[in-house]
């Protein structure tokens, strides 16, 4: 990969990062103004619209797509993701909800090892198991994981965007997709995957607040529509498990916006336990080139 691109990618990645970290806070916050699916449905709707407006701008084709692959994407990555972490907010942490959903990199590691043939290094495995010791300090399963339903729908969100980044990769590989295409209609399909939720679950409603209509723009404009392409961009350019594990950083960082702004303060084991994802991340980040699969 050149080295301008291979920057172009880690630069969308650190701006997906800022966003979707502090996006958690705003994610935990929005359900005081709303039921969980209806928010999550809400936001990739508008979302939606204006993806399919900038299409439209810039005189795009609005062609899908291969139909198939994109649904399959569209309904893990957005409807299966954001519908299990929504629910696991409900009664979970912020912090804690966030770093249990980005167990996303590990599977996307196991999964991609079996479909795209992408053997990890050893330089990757070890990162790959100091990230798995810091997981199991911040849970920390000796104290029965405290919310087991919330830490059960969080994990489940992370195996479905893992399936969905996978997905992802293979239609790069196999089709020459437009990335703000797939990120509109894959967001298409989700949406309406979400607002069949909405529509089987009843919930309370919207409470038309100035912070909730702050929380909803936040989430179509920046948290769906600027952060869904950046994010697809990143899949496209790097490595699957480079960009899998290095995504870690944004529980790390949701973890801290969780601190400062709702007082959930971790433990010292916790803390421990970021030391080690941390430590993970340096690893993979400053060893050697891989050699690319055939």
């Amino acid at each position: 990969m050149p080295l301008l691109a291979r920057h172009r990618a880690l630069v969308a990645l650190a701006i997906v990062s800022l966003i979707w970290s502090f996006n958690w806070i705003v994610m935990k916050q929005a359900l005081q103004y709303s039921g969980p699916f209806e928010f999550s449905a809400l936001r990739y709707a508008i979302g939606c619209v204006i993806l399919f407006g900038i299409l439209i701008v810039r005189g795009e084709s609005l062609r899908p797509p291969p139909l198939l692959q994109t649904v399959l994407i569209g309904i893990t990555q957005t409807t299966g993701f954001q519908a299990l972490v929504q629910w696991a907010l409900v009664e979970g942490g912020a912090g804690k909800t966030a770093l249990l959903a980005y167990t996303m990199p590990f599977w996307v590691v196991l999964i991609t090892w079996a479909l795209l043939a992408e053997r990890p290094t050893r330089r990757h495995q070890l990162s790959i198991a100091i990230a798995a010791l810091g997981l199991v300090l911040v849970v920390e399963p000796w104290h029965g994981l405290g919310g087991k339903q919330s830490a059960a729908l969080a994990i489940l969100g992370g195996l479905a965007w893992g399936i969905g980044v996978v997905l992802s990769k293979r239609l790069f590989r196999r089709s020459a997709v437009n990335v703000l295409s797939l990120t509109a209609w894959q967001m298409l399909f989700g949406a309406l995957g979400l607002i069949v939720i909405t529509l089987l679950v009843p919930e309370r409603g919207f409470d038309w607040t100035p912070w909730f209509i702050g929380a909803v723009a936040y989430n179509a404009v920046f948290a769906s529509c600027l952060a869904w392409l950046l994010w697809s961009y990143v899949v496209e350019q790097l490595p699957t498990h480079v960009a899998g594990m290095s995504s870690l950083v944004i529980p790390l960082a949701g973890i801290g916006f969780a601190w400062l702004l709702l007082g959930e303060r971790p433990s010292l084991i916790e803390s421990l336990g970021i030391v080690a994802i941390g430590v993970a991340l340096a690893v993979l980040n400053l060893g050697g080139k891989r050699k690319s699969p055939r």
